[in-house]
Formats: structure tokens, sequence, C-alpha cells
């Protein structure tokens, strides 16, 4: 007898319409918005508060959307894993434990001190700085992946604060009953809990770092792509889980599993598979914060709910800015990082219901919370978008000081030379170019602004100096003026397009190397005064080509012609751009003419005692043979009457036709003896 299912209607329709109308916002505005070149986060935001129980209430019960928002921060924070890794974060460990420190003591204390004067009891004034200390990873990271500063300076810094700022929120909830004082005498409890989340954590990371790869590497051989989407699913839902368990958030659970299995080899495959999942979910994720907002409450409040949020800004901003400027003396970095971090985090939300539970936050006060939170979220693209050209224009006005400090002392770096090449960036790509200039015998300078890098190469007697290179002065300290050649190799497009352009201002002669990953870059950077550029994928796919030609015996020097035209053309044929100069089809011809390639003649072959003359090669196959090598001597030009012996090697020229045909000739069946 078949088994009915019985579903019920109404309820099933009602989340059926909630999903409908949320995925139908999210198209509209990651359309419209991306039409106008606004961030889409802005959009989703704005479109959570309108459509929310508190505004038109399209949607009235949230409870389904938050589960699918949840979803989504961990799907974003899984990927955002992924395409981060431990190696990134390892090298700047240090410092993110002392600026995360810093960052969050001194924005409670400065929270403390505005509210503590006001009548606030001191838990509560704790309370509110632990809510203000706390910034967005969602938000933050999102936005610096779509703009392609992930793995710039600001980006590594950025996701290391933020990490801290996650594994904090755990003491900082355990916290909460004790400021409340509901939690006298537990302080044994709190300890444990937090040893035991520290604990687990751990156990995860170590886990997922032994058992992973192999784990997912068997997966990966039963060649179903089902089952490997289902078991990467399984494991980053899994892992965040498993996190919160143990008191830890779930998005912290999911970013620690993409950082373990960043460094797999199946990273690529997982985020194309995941990319589609994050991207919707995500969305509906900024969609719920919105929905929390009260309307209401804003349009009667609005005034007072800006200067809160623009309050929290300025504290966040400032503290941001001072502890960024002292770790890196650059006034540019670290304007960048304080408006990068300086809104409210979704992960204060969490804190906020726990404290009201406790009696730390009452109902009106967790909508003035709200609303400048929300408020924070949504000028954060825009703060963002500005924060470089703030950024240039606070170093030129400040005239801060360039933070140069060299291996040798400040005099080495003052030191004139000429003729010298100065490498921007000691990355892996300023690594190898160091390297191969050292062996060669050209001087040259390092500009670094990572302190751990700079101390280790200066370990290795890299003549390196830590400094800023879109300072024009720091260029000139390291002797920009006197130099060759600069190579640009660093990982931020906006600082990258800055330092070539100071730099072409100090010297019009001054030749301009400059690495890029981003092909959206080329134009702009040639335009600003950079001789060569060289996009990373491009290059990639010269070799991939170049190495194709040698395989059917195109002659180096026609491949390297070919290389030449495109470079030249500034990858225009790559682009799918028009060749101004000679034409595909003009070098396809040239291909396909004269060439020349070698011949080994073994035993067994037709030619074998034959004569030049009595083989007849030219009238038979259009060939004609230019040298023959015999035992290791060459013979240009050889006549005639040179006879032929197993072991000659005969260099031939002729089109491709006809080195094919004399190949034929000279080689009996079964035989290779094309070289």
């Amino acid at each position: 007898m078949p088994i009915a299912f019985r579903l019920n209607p109404m309820s099933d329709l009602g989340v059926l319409k909630q999903l409908l109308i949320v995925l139908a916002a999210t198209v509209s505005i990651v359309f419209v918005f991306q039409k106008l070149r606004l961030p889409a986060i802005v959009g989703f935001l704005l479109a959570g508060v309108v459509m929310g129980p508190n505004g038109l209430k399209w949607i009235r019960g949230v409870q389904e959307v938050e589960t699918l928002a949840e979803i989504g921060v961990v799907l974003l924070l899984f990927t955002i894993g992924l395409e981060f890794s431990l190696g990134q974060l390892l090298p700047i460990r240090r410092h993110v434990l002392w600026a995360g420190t810093l960052q969050i003591l001194l924005t409670t204390l400065v929270v403390l001190g505005v509210s503590f004067p006001l009548g606030y009891p001191l838990g509560v004034a704790i309370f509110y700085g632990f809510l203000v200390s706390l910034s967005s990873t969602a938000i933050v990271l999102r936005i610096y992946n779509d703009r392609g500063e992930i793995n710039a300076p600001q980006g590594r810094w950025a996701a290391g604060i933020l990490l801290f700022q996650d594994l904090c929120i755990v003491p900082m909830i355990l916290l909460v009953p004790v400021l409340g004082q509901s939690g006298r005498g537990s302080s044994l409890l709190i300890g444990w809990a937090l040893l035991k989340a520290v604990l687990l954590l751990s156990l995860i990371v170590l886990a997922a770092r032994r058992l992973l790869p192999w784990i997912l590497r068997q997966v990966a051989l039963l060649r179903n792509r089902e089952l490997f989407v289902l078991f990467v699913i399984f494991l980053c839902l899994g892992t965040a889980w498993l996190t919160s368990e143990a008191g830890l958030s779930l998005a912290l659970g999911a970013f620690v599993a993409g950082l373990v299995i960043s460094e797999s080899e199946f990273r690529h495959q997982i985020v194309a598979d995941i990319l589609p999942l994050r991207d919707s979910f995500s969305g509906i994720f900024f969609i719920s914060i919105g929905m929390l907002l009260n309307l209401r409450f804003l349009a009667q409040e609005f005034l007072f709910s800006v200067l809160n949020s623009v309050l929290i800004v300025g504290i966040k901003g400032t503290v941001v800015l001072l502890v960024f400027t002292m770790l890196y003396r650059s006034v540019r970095l670290g304007v960048v990082l304080a408006l990068s971090l300086a809104q409210i985090g979704e992960f204060s939300f969490i804190l906020a219901r726990a404290g009201r539970d406790y009696g730390l936050l009452t109902a009106s006060g967790e909508q003035t919370f709200l609303a400048a939170s929300i408020l924070s979220m949504i000028a954060t693209p825009f703060l963002i978008q500005g924060a470089h050209r703030l950024a240039f224009g606070l170093q030129v006005g400040l005239r801060a000081p360039s933070g140069l400090a060299s291996s040798a002392g400040e005099e080495e770096a003052e030191s004139i030379i000429t003729g010298h090449v100065i490498i921007v960036g000691y990355g892996l790509n300023g690594q190898n170019l160091a390297r191969v200039l050292s062996e060669v015998g050209i001087s040259y300078r390092i500009l670094e602004m990572d302190p751990d890098l700079v101390r280790q190469a200066q370990g290795a007697g890299e003549p390196i100096v830590f400094g800023d290179g879109t300072r024009p002065e720091v260029l000139k300290k390291i002797g920009a003026e006197q130099a060759r050649v600069l190579v640009v190799a660093i990982s931020d497009p906006v600082a990258t397009a800055h330092v070539v352009s100071q730099a072409r201002r100090l010297r019009a002669d001054l030749c301009l190397v400059v690495r890029t990953r981003y092909v959206a870059e080329i134009d702009r950077l040639y335009r600003l005064g950079a001789d060569q550029v060289i996009p990373e994928e491009f290059e990639t796919s010269v070799e991939i080509f170049a190495r194709v030609l040698q395989q059917y015996h195109i002659p180096r020097n026609v491949i390297g012609l070919q290389v030449d035209l495109i470079r030249k053309e500034h990858y225009g044929t790559l682009r799918g751009l028009h060749l101004q100069g000679k034409r595909l089809d003009e070098l396809s011809q040239f291909l396909a003419e004269t060439t020349t390639d070698t011949c080994l003649i073994l035993e067994g072959s037709p030619a074998v005692g034959k004569s030049l003359e009595g083989l007849e090669l030219r009238s038979r196959s259009g060939a004609t043979v230019i040298a023959v090598v015999r035992e290791g001597q060459s013979i240009p030009n050889p006549g005639a009457d040179f006879l032929l012996a197993a072991g000659d090697i005969l260099v031939l020229m002729g089109s491709h036709k006809a080195l094919d045909q004399a190949a034929r000739i000279l080689t009996s069946p079964g035989q290779s003896g094309t070289l």
C-alpha cells in the first residue's frame, strides 16, 4: 500500500511565500545596485528594513529567514576561509594579537569613559564597550573580496583582527552574567567553559589538518561530483555546529574549516562548487539584519540614531587609526583600516540578546543600539570606497613620519647608489627577483611594510627597509631618483596604482615594471606611467601556449615573436582586442613557412650508407640538409657526396609539410628519428 505524505498547505505555503519574497528582493537588488554601481550589501540591509515585520510587513515571521541567514553566514565565512589561508595569517599572528587586544581594550575604555559620566552603572558601561568593540566579519571581508583587496595588507590585517574579535565573543558572553550581577561566584565555571571552548577548537583544527586532506582525497577519487559537494557542505555545517556546541559562534567554526581546507589541493574546486550557494544565502543574511530594525522607532529617533552611529564610527575609527599607525607607522594603512572596521558587527547582536536577558540592555536601548548599528553597516561600503582617497590626502596633509628603517640604520638607507633596482613588496615575486639580482651582481633595495618580513630579511642580510611605497618621500629616501628600475610587486591594487603615479612624478625616465593580478588594471597602470605591466593570469597563458608550440617543433625565435607581439600589444589578443601591429592571420602564415628541425639516423634507416645526392631528399620531400652532426662535431653545408651513417643527426630546413615528409623518408617503419 503506497504511503501518502500529507503537508500542511497553510504553513508550508506561508514559508514558501516568505522565501519567494526574499529571493525576489535579492535578485532585484543585485540587478539594480549593479547597474547603479552601488554595493549590494546596502540594498540588502535597506530591503530588510522595508520588508520586515517593523516595515511594510511583507514578512511577518522572521524565524525562518534568520535560519537561512545563519546558513548564509556559515557559507560566506567558509568560502572566505578557503580563499584565505593559514599561511597568510601566521606571519602576522603576533601583531594581530597585540593589535586586536589593544583595539578591544581601548574601545571598551573609551566607551566606558563616555558612558560612566552619563550615569550608566559600571557593568552596563563595560557591556556597551563590548558591543561597540566588535566589527562585522561578514560585511568587511565580503567587500574586500569584491574589491580584490583580500590579499592586500589591509585585507590580511582586517581578517586577522576580525578573527580575533570573533574569538573574543566567547569570554564576552561568559562575562555577561557577571556584568549583570547574577553570576557571582561563577568564576570557576566561566574559566572552565572558556578552557573547554579553546580545547575543542584546538582539537577541531588538529583533527582537520591531519584527517581532512586524506578524507577529501578519498571522496574525490570516487569521481562523483554530487557526493563531493554534499560532503563539503556536511564538513562546513558540521564544523560550525561543533564550535557552536563549544560556546563559540557558528561562523567562527565555518571560517576555521575554510582556513584548514585552504591548504588542500581541492580548494579551487570547493570554492567553485560552494560559490553559488554562498552568494544566495549571504544576501538573505544581510536582509535578516535589516529586519531587526523598527522603522517607527527610527523615524521618531532618527537624529539621535544618526548621532549615535557617528559617535560609534568616530570612536572605533580613532582607536583603530591610533593602533595601526603605531604598529605600521603608516597613516594611509591606519585610515583605511579605521574606516573598514568602524561599524558594529553581527556578533554584537548575539551579545545584545544575551545582555537583555541579564538586564544590561532595555527594550528601547536595544532598538537604539540596532538603529545605530544598522546605519553604521549601511555606511561601511561607502566609507571603504572613500578610505583610500582620504588616506592619501591625510598622509600628505599631516606630513607624518615615513617610518623608514633599514637593516644598517638610517645612514645606509640614505647612502647614494645609482643604477640600482628598487623592489616594492617582498612577497614571493619580490624574493625571487632579489635572488636573481643578487646572483648576477645587480644592486637593489627592497621596500616592505610587513614588520616581521622586514626583520627576517634583515637577519638574512638583505638590503631591505620598512616603509610605505605610496609616500614620495619614502621613494626618494630609498633612492628612486638615482635608480634605473622600480618594480612594484604588491597585492594591493590601489596602492600599486599610487606607487606608479608617485614614482613617475619623481622621474620621467625611471623604468617602472608592475605586477598585477587584475586584468582591469592593465590600461590604467599604463596610463599612470608604467613601462611594463605583467598580469599574472596572462603570463600563465603565454607560458602555456609557448610550451604547446614547442611540442609542434615551432622554432623558438618564432615563438618568441608571438610572445613579443602579445606583450607589446599589452596582452590585447588575450583580452579579446585587435592587434594594432602584425595581425594574427599574418603571423599564422609566417608560421607555416620555412622552419628547421632535426632528425636522427637510426640503425636500419634507408639512408644509412647513402650519399645525400643518392638519397635525393630535396627532390623527394622539399627539405634541405643544412648541417650534419656526427660524434658531437657539426659539419655545416655537407657536399652531395657526403655518406650518411647510423647516429648522424641531420639539421633540416623547409616547411612543416616538407619536414614531415623528410622524416618519413629517413626512418624505416616503426622508427621515430625526429628529435
